[in-house]
């Protein structure tokens, strides 16, 4: 038979997942009755727990908000799941400015848990390894992140201090669209309401947030994401490359991808790419991945890259082996 201070914390493990339990649920689950219930319920709140008591048909008990965040229990897949997300995070640079929380958080998951289970992790974090290098990235402020999340959700316009990637600093007022995250980066999408056209800002270069009286209206088109790699593929760069291949665009996307060319079909069959590039030395080697028909419309740069490195792959074809 469970001790009543196991009971206590079995209770609290079932508020903490969500809404609200009524009094049979919560005595049937304990094996207990509804006055025991009610007893437990009063320990927790003499621990400064935040449970609420609702009235009604479907009326019974749940966490509410409160000023410091109840202790919580971890199962061994929740656990698991907890810190293989804190790890990837911090890989992905996925974090906020506060880098140390991510580390902080582990911690203190891991201090915790039973001593078999953070053995079992602690074995899978060490023979874990990844394919790619860990990102470094600059990490947004936390409280820009919030504020602007806030913002977004109730369509307020926001006030931001931006550095460009010139180093030019100025104050906007936008109209946060959404956040997304992208390739190790955090950006907000929205309307600059004083240049009065669509903007992607990256967080790590808002240095202040703050939320303005008001609303806007949400805005018709493309999601958030949609159009952060829109933006990227239609950003001004050196050249403006413009190419027809004779290939299905899920065949013409495995090798560029929506961030980086924008597709349209130009006659069946056939699909018109357009990308903008600061160096055209790579596009002779994609070209050659794709593996289908093409036609270079220009720059006239890029078929002369395209005819040298044809060159040099049949001259490597052409060497005899060794023997």
């Amino acid at each position: 038979m469970p001790r009543p201070a196991a009971r206590v914390l079995t209770l609290l493990d079932l508020l903490q997942s969500g809404g609200t339990r009524t009094v049979a649920e919560l005595a049937e689950r304990l094996g207990v009755d509804g006055r025991t219930v009610r007893r437990y319920v009063d320990q927790l709140i003499d621990l400064d727990v935040p449970v609420e008591s609702v009235r009604g048909r479907y009326g019974g008990y749940r966490l509410g908000p409160g000023y410091r965040v109840p202790p919580l229990m971890f199962g061994d897949e929740e656990a698991l799941a907890v810190l293989l997300g804190l790890v990837a995070g911090r890989r992905a640079g996925l974090t906020t400015a506060q880098r140390t929380a991510n580390e902080t958080a582990a911690a203190k998951i891991r201090r915790v848990l039973p001593r078999h289970l953070a053995g079992r992790l602690d074995a899978l974090l060490e023979s874990l390894s990844f394919t790619e290098r860990a990102g470094e990235f600059a990490s947004p402020d936390a409280e820009v992140l919030l504020t602007l999340a806030d913002a977004v959700r109730h369509r307020r316009p926001v006030a931001v201090r931006y550095t460009d990637r010139e180093g030019r600093r100025s104050d906007r007022t936008l109209h946060p669209y959404g956040i997304v995250a992208h390739a190790g980066r955090w950006y907000v999408t929205g309307r600059d309401a004083d240049r009065d056209e669509d903007r992607t800002l990256r967080l790590d270069r808002i240095a202040d947030a703050r939320v303005l009286p008001g609303s806007f209206a949400a805005p018709e088109g493309p999601d958030p994401a949609d159009r952060v790699v829109t933006g990227f593929a239609t950003a001004p760069y050196r050249y403006e490359v413009t190419l027809r291949v004779r290939a299905t665009p899920e065949h013409i996307r495995a090798h560029l991808p929506a961030t980086v060319a924008t597709l349209e079909e130009h006659e069946p069959g056939w699909q018109r790419v357009e990308i903008r590039a600061e160096h055209l030395d790579w596009l002779p080697p994609v070209l050659a991945a794709l593996d289908r028909p093409f036609v270079i419309d220009g720059p006239t740069e890029l078929r002369t890259l395209t005819h040298d490195f044809a060159a040099r792959l049949a001259m490597y074809a052409d060497r005899p082996g060794r023997r």
